[in-house]
């Protein structure tokens, strides 16, 4: 009984680590969506402006 006690022990630690990594990765996937969505509209609003100037 105690080995099954250290294995599962064992086996939480690696899903609780597995599940910090997902939250990090998950963190860097929206922080990246949104930078890229805040550039697209800047290159957007810089052609806006030339094509007007033009």
């Amino acid at each position: 009984m105690e080995k099954f006690v250290l294995l599962f022990n064992s086996f939480l630690s690696y899903a609780l680590l597995l599940a910090v990594i997902v939250v990090l990765c998950g963190i860097a996937v929206f922080i990246g969506i949104k930078l890229r969505k805040r550039k697209n509209s800047q290159l957007e609003l810089e052609g806006v402006k030339e094509a007007s100037e033009s």
